[in-house]
């Protein structure tokens, strides 16, 4: 069993404050070695060592010792203080019937019974507070009080201590019991720690992870910080965050996002990185951790409450690019894990910044790109012909449809006189832009040239030569050039490399084998020109290569047969009428595939 504690009067000897002799061998009292182990303790020291191999919770731990040393030692107060090494405090890590207030205080080595403890090293025993200079009147009704370091492997941890409201009250037994105690759970919570370290390290690796791996996925810088905040605060519990970044010029630190107090506060300070806290991290490219701003003169007063300040700088590709600013009303609030979870994040942070910047940037480049395209289509739209042309006996029609914004794809209809109209379908290679500009360019010229009005063959000709002239690597031109005389019913088509036209008479199809190299590829070309006689009832279609090569889910392209087909099935329909339904059913055959490539139709339709 326990030994029972001795009363009072089995120990009157005791009346005065008791320390160990030899206090120049501090600490070497503490080690087992040199603890005499009574009989009697052997169950005692049993349970305590069930307790501490049980568990590596270390409030678990810290309990079931303060229930163990209840067993032997009665009392009413107790604690269990811990050291904190950066500060040189010990604050209350376990207590039992001290007032909130005790327990919130720290105490600072050499200061009261446990700060003269951890000092020394030594344990105290004090039968009569009121004649201790030591003492710290936190309890007006403690009378005695017993305190005994925490060592582990030489290195103060702690402080354990017990008070008592009656005079006296402890004595040397109660001193042994608790030394005893200290010197085996010193090393337990020392376990306990390292291990709610290691856990807790581990799961801050997991909450960065996470946190990283949201980041990169919001790419408005407003939302971004917004949520970088937020996700903060899974690992550091601050009161005001403040995101701060450097101008084009990187002379001034400009909030875009600040935080206070659980509300968002308008970003409206502006500081230039010569003054304050956040300008000492720019210019001296480092961490900042100031326990107490009221004792820094570098310290711009923006938050009166501000006790305690960590600003880490946000570096991108060997620049900072700005500042994560943490306060809190605590003084020496942030530590140094504070410091190496912050400086890992901010890494992060400053990567899903410039990437949300870089977004911004190519987004508005975009939208610029948008305003131009639409404005360069709105020009292509007006270099084109709205409708073609009324002829006494051809009913012509044209249907077009860009694949993008604008498209490399050219028709036109160029008036060679009375009864006579050329009939011009072209298209560029390439999609887009390029494309609608060279076709521009492509047009202009032919447009030029047909104020001479040029046999087909010969306008190809003239084409190609001054395309030649202002050659462009990688482009070109497709061409079906067709001269209709409205007076004949005959039509004259030269072709440079583009589709050739299909033609239906009587629900019979052929196609005008008219053929010739892109314009702009080769000099000095010599194209052939074809005469085609036709009959009222005649329907010819031309296209450009975007509705034969339509493709549907399956890759199969609509074609030439499915082409002539349906343009024989309606014949007897009006031009434009055998144009709307070609591209409702290339529509149709496409489904839900993508246009890739512009696509025209003219029919012409002899009356």
């Amino acid at each position: 069993m326990a030994p029972t504690p001795p009363s009072r009067r089995e120990e009157p000897e005791f009346e005065g404050d008791y320390r160990p002799a030899d206090p120049t061998n501090a600490g070497a009292h503490l080690d087992a070695a040199n603890i005499r182990v009574e009989p009697a303790d052997v169950a005692y020291l049993m349970q305590l060592a069930d307790a501490l191999n049980t568990t590596l919770d270390l409030e678990t731990l810290l309990r079931r010792t303060a229930e163990l040393v209840s067993a032997v030692i009665p009392y009413r107060i107790f604690a269990i203080l811990l050291l904190n090494d950066r500060t040189r405090e010990l604050r209350m890590r376990f207590q039992i019937g001290h007032s909130p207030e005790v327990e919130r205080q720290r105490i600072p080595m050499g200061q009261g019974v446990a700060g003269q403890v951890a000092l020394t090293r030594q344990p105290v025993l004090l039968n009569d507070v009121s004649s201790s200079e030591d003492y710290l009147p936190a309890n007006p009704d403690v009378r005695s009080e017993l305190a005994v370091p925490l060592i582990a492997k030489n290195r103060l941890i702690g402080v354990m201590d017990i008070e008592s409201e009656q005079a006296g009250y402890f004595g040397p037994e109660h001193l042994r019991l608790l030394t005893l105690t200290a010197s085996r759970i010193a090393q337990a919570i020392e376990n306990a720690r390292l291990y709610a370290r290691v856990s807790r390290q581990a799961q801050t690796l997991t909450v960065l992870n996470e946190i990283a791996t949201e980041l990169i996925s919001i790419l408005d810088l407003d939302p971004l910080l917004e949520r970088v905040g937020q996700l903060l605060r899974r690992l550091i519990d601050y009161q005001m965050f403040t995101v701060l970044l450097l101008d084009e010029k990187g002379e001034t630190l400009i909030t875009r996002y600040a935080w206070r107090f659980g509300h968002a506060q308008p970003p409206e300070r502006r500081l230039p990185v010569a003054s304050g806290l956040v300008g000492v991290a720019v210019r001296e490219w480092r961490l900042v951790n100031v326990p107490d701003v009221r004792h820094d003169a570098r310290y711009l007063p923006m938050n009166p409450e501000t006790r305690s300040e960590l600003i880490v700088p946000l570096f991108h590709k060997g620049r900072i690019i700005g500042v994560l600013d943490l306060e809190h009303t605590r003084t020496g609030f942030f530590n140094e894990e504070h410091e190496r979870m912050l400086t890992t994040l901010a890494a992060q942070v400053a990567i899903a910044i410039e990437n949300a910047r870089l977004y911004q940037e190519v987004r508005s480049q975009e939208q610029q790109l948008e305003r131009d395209i639409a404005m360069a289509r709105e020009v292509q739209l007006r270099l084109l012909p709205a409708s073609a042309p009324e002829m006494a006996n051809a009913d012509m029609a044209v249907r077009f449809l860009p694949a993008r914004t604008i498209g490399g794809d050219l028709y036109d209809f160029v008036d060679y006189g009375p009864g006579r109209t050329a009939i011009v379908l072209g298209d560029v290679s390439g999609k887009a832009a390029p494309a609608a500009l060279f076709a521009a360019l492509a047009s202009g010229i032919m447009r030029s040239a047909a104020q001479q009005r040029p046999e087909p063959a010969r306008m190809l000709a003239l084409l190609n030569d001054a395309l030649q002239e202002r050659k462009l690597e990688s482009q070109y031109v497709t061409m079906l050039f067709a001269l209709w005389n409205d007076e004949s019913r005959t039509l004259q088509v030269a072709n440079s490399g583009a589709v050739q036209p299909v033609f239906c008479r009587q629900g019979q199809s052929a196609t005008v084998q008219a053929e010739g190299f892109p314009l702009g590829l080769f000099p000095n070309v010599i194209y052939d020109e074809l005469r085609v006689a036709t009959e009222p009832g005649d329907a010819i279609v031309f296209v450009s290569d975007g509705i034969l090569d339509a493709e549907d889910a399956q890759g199969e392209m609509y074609g030439h047969d499915r082409l002539a087909g349906l343009l024989c099935s309606q014949r007897d329909h009006s031009a434009q009428q055998i144009a709307d339904t070609i591209l409702a059913d290339v529509t149709r055959f496409q489904g839900e595939q993508e246009r890739f490539d512009d696509e025209t139709i003219i029919v012409l339709k002899v009356r």
